[in-house]
């Protein structure tokens, strides 16, 4: 196992996520089986002096586990010179067959916590807990995958050995290297520009409609979702190319580096902050008939739309403008 000072303390706060979460787990399956508001039993009372414990500490636990992706894929990157081979964090992440895996189960993960604060939120914007049932179902849900992060992200850093040889990212993200990741480089460019920014811009216009009218939140939520995964292959496809001006260099993770400005990390916030408070939205429609949450309710719907436009925005000008204004001229096959 290689030290390091960011393997010692992920390590640590993962293993402490993985128990606190099935501990309100299994508190969340006695509120969900045995909750009743109306019912002045010793249980009841029990139930509720512990649901506001649970929610606050999972809050701040959760968002660790949101923080944990970004300092994931910065650790990985940052131990690249220990291993020959590697470039950047694709290389290292290779080193071992669980670096990927627990990446993958990171970015769910990621999404899944990111929809449990927004969920908690709007429940403690209720004086009758409306969405205390649901948001323990979704923690329920959530936990597998917290454990796996955990069991996988301590297997990939135990097997961590110095002495590996792995592969390069222009090895992993090259056409010709036989797995999804090449399907998407060999894809061609100006059709995916096409898709791109074409789902981009129906993913805003429904978005600017949702947030005008009240109407289209489902629409709008699955567009989100949608543009996501196909704004992930966008930037393997051809934006990744505009920052290393090498036709063949699809890495993702490249970005990332202070050679490129660390650029990667306000694109992948932005896209993954479009995402979440997008799908937020619309997961949020079906309780507008809450009457405890009636008032605040379409306002956090509002807020949570308006940022995705915004950061989808942001995201779509930031790799437009380095389109535009980059050297590289693709052939646009």
């Amino acid at each position: 196992m290689v030290l390091h000072p960011s393997i010692i303390s992920m390590i640590g706060a993962s293993f402490l996520m993985s128990i606190m979460a099935p501990y309100a787990a299994y508190y969340g399956l006695i509120i969900v089986r045995k909750w009743d508001l109306t019912r002045g039993s010793e249980l009841q009372i029990e139930l509720e002096k512990r649901t506001y414990l649970i929610s606050t500490l999972l809050t701040y636990i959760l968002g660790f586990q949101l923080i944990s992706l970004f300092l994931y894929v910065y650790t990985a990157d940052n131990l690249k010179n220990m291993f020959v081979g590697a470039m950047c964090a694709a290389g290292t992440l290779s080193v071992n067959r669980y670096g990927f895996p627990a990446l993958i189960v990171k970015m769910f993960t990621f999404i899944l916590c990111s929809l449990w604060i927004i969920l908690n939120y709007v429940d403690m914007k209720g004086y009758d807990y409306p969405l205390i049932k649901k948001k323990y179902i979704l923690l329920i849900s959530i936990t597998p995958f917290i454990l796996a992060d955990t069991v996988l992200q301590f297997l990939y850093f135990i097997n961590l050995k110095a002495d590996v040889i792995t592969s390069c990212c222009g090895t992993l993200f090259r056409p010709d290297s036989k797995n999804i990741v090449s399907d998407m480089t060999s894809f061609p460019t100006s059709a995916m520009k096409t898709v791109f920014y074409t789902v981009m811009f129906l993913t805003i216009l429904s978005g600017l409609y949702y947030y005008k009218r009240e109407r289209g939140g489902y629409f709008f939520s699955t567009a989100v979702f949608l543009t996501f995964i196909i704004s992930i292959g966008s930037i393997i496809s051809f934006i990744s190319l505009y920052y290393y001006e090498i036709p063949t260099h699809h890495c993702p993770f490249c970005i990332l580096k202070e050679e490129y400005g660390y650029i990667g990390y306000p694109i992948y916030f932005t896209l993954f902050g479009g995402a979440v408070s997008g799908i937020g939205a619309g997961m949020l429609t079906p309780f507008r008939r809450y009457k405890s949450l009636e008032v605040d309710l379409p306002i956090i719907q509002s807020r949570l739309t308006f940022i995705s436009i915004f950061l989808y925005s942001l995201f779509t000008i930031i790799v437009t403008y380095r389109i535009i204004f980059s050297d590289f001229i693709h052939d646009g096959y």
